[in-house]
């Protein structure tokens, strides 16, 4: 069985951790391998989608695996189109046995776990972060995936980022970090501090490099707090309605640990919680360690940690 993964390059000209994945899972199957890195440093869909497509014919790769990135995920559904081929996203495990190679997938809000099998090839998937170890650069020879010739009538000029503050969603963070609507709440004094509240968050994300994430309250709030929560979006919600992360830690404060919220922290390794109601849901099992405290004195306490 032939297998083609399919990777590209981070902005800094090395293969980052999603690239690693691929090529894991692409191993796990067994098989003759072979790795190509797509070339150019931007994501141009009109080179994008050529230089796949033209991949998946040429290897005559029954399976082809690819990360789950953004750029990925523009392009190769257009590619496998092309290409003739059959496409299934958002994989989190494989297998190859007598009976072929079967993917799962998960579904209904992470509440079902599918696994899928294809008889059609090429068969193209396209693996979640996270989701499997990252192979050894030294485990694999790659070849680049040159753009082909007709498509260089597009010309990428630069590539403009977003500052490192201005980042909040951090795929490969250690820890995630979720704030909840308490945080623009009454406090103690009777009074709602959402500007330190946010201040408070801010700090800390810039300090300990965490991920933010968001109840849905928090991201639907009114417009009183809008503006000192202008670094938060519907991106950043965490939960049935939202995300599913991938973290090794997770620390939620001000949110009560709700089913709805809660089962996106499913994939979250070790999780923790700052709650003054110590009957809130986090202490109904769903934490491995719930602080019932004061989240800005908590915070406010980790943030001058941090800064030694």
């Amino acid at each position: 069985m032939k297998i083609l993964a399919i990777v590209h390059k981070d902005s800094g000209g090395a293969l980052p951790k999603a690239a690693l994945e691929a090529v894991a899972a692409a191993q796990s199957l067994g098989g003759e391998l072979s790795v190509r890195i797509l070339s150019g440093d931007a994501p141009v869909h009109s080179i994008d989608v050529p230089a796949l497509a033209g991949a998946i014919k040429s290897s005559g790769a029954e399976i082809v695996i690819a990360p789950g990135t953004s750029r990925i995920m523009r392009s190769m559904p257009a590619a496998a189109m092309r290409a003739g081929a059959e496409i299934d996203t958002h994989i989190t495990g494989l297998s190859s046995g007598p009976g072929g190679v079967t993917a799962q997938r998960w579904a209904y809000r992470q509440r079902i776990l599918c696994t899928l099998a294809r008889d059609a090839r090429p068969w193209v998937l396209v693996v979640d972060g996270g989701a499997f170890a990252p192979a050894a650069p030294d485990s694999f020879q790659a070849e680049p995936l040159p753009a082909p010739a007709a498509a260089a009538r597009t010309e990428c000029l630069g590539v403009q980022t977003a500052a490192a503050d201005a980042q909040t969603i951090r795929p490969d963070a250690k820890l995630l970090f979720v704030a909840g609507a308490g945080w623009t709440k009454k406090q103690a004094d009777g009074a709602v501090h959402s500007a330190e509240a946010a201040a408070t968050i801010k700090e800390f994300l810039a300090a300990s490099g965490a991920s933010l994430g968001s109840s849905k309250s928090l991201v639907e709030m009114g417009d009183e707090s809008k503006a000192d929560f202008g670094f938060m979006s519907h991106m950043n919600q965490v939960g049935q309605t939202g995300a599913t992360p991938r973290h090794p830690k997770g620390l939620s404060t001000c949110c009560h640990g709700e089913e709805p919220h809660v089962v996106g922290w499913r994939f979250i390794g070790e999780r923790r919680a700052v709650n003054l109601d110590a009957n809130c849901g986090w202490a109904q099992g769903k934490a491995d360690v719930l602080y019932v405290a004061d989240a800005f004195k908590v915070m406010s306490h980790l943030n001058r940690i941090l800064k030694g």
